[in-house]
């Protein structure tokens, strides 16, 4: 397909070659490329992978160009190409097939999935760097891509690598795993790491592997914290010079700069966040995620497609190894293993409880026996007596707590009622112990709020935050030293000594020599949520904190407020991630949620979703479920397929959102396949 027109001032179309377009236009149905007229002075630069202006529907628009060739099908005549933005080849011909296969996977278009692909461009970081490029000498010393002082030969390429010992070799698997790496196979695996592991070293030695192979490696980690320490442990095991950390927090030009870096193939390595999941390597061996199960995975722009399975379709397409690891493990990597498709990296029972803290729940029988209030106390006396031991022996303790904030939630003394906002309804919380209450949804005050039920004016807590739990703890050790880590401040690390730590997930820090007691309070909040992953989030969440103890040898404690007798209590006390998550891929299964099924939502205003819906040519067997409301004047259709036609969904749904766009529809409906909150 192409645009009509031709300037009568260029060269006779006949004996110009043409450029494939992917126009930066959104609407669904002109989701294909274009053919473009090329002009001579045009035809050096206008190579696959540039950035182009073309004239589109009277505009002037971006795009990329995806390929060249001799002649076009296009019976019409063809407009040129208005401009070649740069010569810089910022889209990698891997990369863009792999941008198609996400953009059909998720039913969405392959411009979208490019503005998420590359960067943004940044004129002067990429002239300067084209300088610097042209002025260096193949012999002179070279500049780390990374920002780091200038290196010389011998010290950006460090010479043999060897593992470390009582690393990858306490997996049986590990060493062979390492060795395919070397070899250039496609070896996949699903790793469980033992508690107290270092793992981002393990990663970097992966990558390490794989780049004695003579191939790149694109390593995606969750957030900036985690990125950090994947950053320092590569430049420890590759040595200066041979990788790259982009991230958003560098500001635009920084991250162009090393996004250029990877795109010129000046190093092996790229590690990220979310984004990198894109990066551009030279012979591609090796993707690896870190705790695929995190949130922070999900792209929230459209086409909405999740870090882990874009990078597991890069794997397939490229024909390269793969690596999925964590402390917990997710039903989507569970049915990676229960497929064939990935090997399991995981260390025998005996290396195991030798690693793993001590773990013990305070609602089993014998605990109650104990202390008959532990069922209602938010500090039972065995988490307090286990945290006073740890501090005594000069070590500090975590307590995992799932709310920030003070009281997020408060409710009436008398008659428990949910304290609610006399204007919009919404729920009330206090910032402190003298605060008056506030709205969350409208941050109106009410300082002299009545329970509307029985007029009591005197609250409750009714969800306890991680500011107040540290008031409370500060008050039960009046000595020692009470920090929090949440989204407001995130302590990396903590000394070495006795100190409360309270942090919300995700905002645990590391402390030097290991936790010497794991509190994980207010577990309710957490097994009690309305999600089809509430119970994986559970497990995900608690392994994370309680891999931060030290050994139980070492007299490591984790003390979970739960239960003993629930699914995740159990599979957090014999350390087997591995069997919770093929029970909870069983019951997934059983009940035809993903990934065991394809589900996709439909969202928008009724009228739009019907005629969408109308349109489709839905698979055979698909099963709607809904309409449920989704927000004010918006409803919600769920479709659900085996997995097997998951493809002629995504097809179907993407066709109907372009004959709807063809025919100028006012109301966009958002389509989401497999989405990361389905209730």
């Amino acid at each position: 397909m192409a645009t009509k027109g031709v300037r009568a001032d260029r060269e006779p179309a006949e004996r110009l070659p043409v450029a494939r377009v992917c126009v930066d236009v959104q609407l669904p149905h002109l989701d294909r490329p274009f053919d473009y007229l090329v002009a001579d002075a045009e035809d050096e630069a206008a190579q696959p992978g540039v950035r182009v202006k073309v004239r589109f529907a009277g505009q002037l628009v971006s795009g990329f160009l995806l390929a060249r060739a001799e002649a076009s099908e296009h019976q019409g005549k063809l407009a040129y190409l208005e401009k070649v933005v740069s010569p810089e080849r910022v889209l990698d011909p891997e990369v863009a097939r792999l941008a198609r296969a996400v953009a059909d996977r998720y039913a969405g278009s392959l411009a979208d999935v490019l503005r998420l692909a590359v960067p943004p461009r940044h004129a002067r970081v990429e002239a300067q760097a084209a300088k610097d490029q042209a002025s260096a000498e193949p012999d002179e010393p070279g500049s780390d891509a990374a920002g780091n002082d200038a290196v010389d030969d011998d010290a950006a390429s460090p010479g043999p690598w060897a593992p470390a010992p009582g690393g990858w070799d306490s997996y049986p698997a590990g060493p062979a795993y390492l060795r395919a790496l070397t070899e250039g196979r496609p070896a996949r695996a699903v790793w469980s790491a033992l508690p107290g592991e270092d793992w981002p070293v393990r990663v970097a030695e992966a990558a390490a592997a794989t780049v004695d192979g003579g191939r790149g490696v694109v390593i995606v980690v969750a957030d900036a914290r985690d990125l950090e320490r994947v950053d320092r442990a590569l430049g420890q095991v590759l040595g200066p010079g041979r990788h790259v950390a982009l991230n958003a927090a560098l500001g635009p030009a920084e991250r162009y700069r090393r996004f250029l870096a990877a795109s010129r193939h000046q190093v092996p390595v790229v590690a990220g966040t979310r984004a990198a999941i894109w990066a551009p390597a030279a012979e591609l061996g090796l993707v690896v995620i870190w705790d695929d199960g995190d949130d922070l995975h999900a792209e929230p722009r459209s086409p909405y497609p999740h870090a882990r399975d874009v990078l597991l379709t890069r794997a397939q397409l490229a024909g390269c190894a793969a690596l999925v690891g964590g402390f917990a493990r997710t039903g989507e990597a569970q049915l990676l293993l229960e497929t064939g498709w990935a090997r399991e990296i995981v260390a025998e029972r005996g290396v195991l409880r030798r690693r793993q803290p001590a773990i013990s729940p305070t609602g089993d029988d014998p605990q109650l026996a104990r202390d008959p209030g532990a069922v209602t106390a938010r500090l039972p006396s065995l988490a307090w007596l286990t945290a006073k031991q740890a501090l005594e022996a000069g070590h500090p303790v975590l307590v995992q707590v799932p709310r920030r904030g003070y009281l997020p939630a408060v409710a009436c003394a008398e008659c428990r009622s949910p304290a609610r906002c006399p204007e919009c309804s919404g729920p009330l919380g206090l910032h402190s112990a003298r605060d008056v209450p506030v709205c969350h949804w409208c941050g109106r005050s009410f300082p002299a709020y009545s329970c509307p039920v029985c007029g009591e004016r005197r609250l409750r807590a009714s969800v306890t935050g991680a500011r107040r739990t540290a008031e409370e703890l500060g008050r039960a050790f009046p000595n020692v030293p009470v920090r929090t880590s949440g989204r407001d401040e995130i302590l990396d690390t903590v000394p070495a000594g006795p100190a409360m730590v309270v942090a919300t997930p995700g905002a645990e820090p590391v402390a030097a020599d290991g936790y010497g007691a794991v509190l994980l309070l207010d577990t309710w909040a957490l097994l009690s949520r309305a999600d089809l992953r509430a119970a994986e989030e559970t497990m995900r969440r608690w392994l994370n904190a309680s891999a931060l103890a030290r050994p139980g040898s070492r007299g490591g404690r984790v003390i979970v407020v739960a239960d003993g007798s629930l699914a995740p209590v159990q599979a957090l006390l014999r350390w087997d991630p591995g069997w919770f998550a093929a029970r909870e891929l069983a019951e997934r299964r059983e009940l035809g949620f993903p990934p065991a099924a394809r589900m996709a939502s439909v969202t928008g205003p009724a009228p739009a979703v019907a005629e969408l819906l109308t349109i489709a040519d839905l698979p055979d067997g698909t099963e709607q479920l809904g309409p449920v409301p989704a927000g004010e004047e918006q409803e919600r259709m769920l479709l659900r397929v085996s997995r097997s036609r998951a493809a002629g969904l995504a097809h179907a749904l993407h066709v109907a959102a372009g004959v709807r766009s063809a025919r100028k529809a006012a109301v966009a409906v958002r389509i989401q396949v497999d989405p990361a909150e389905l209730f």
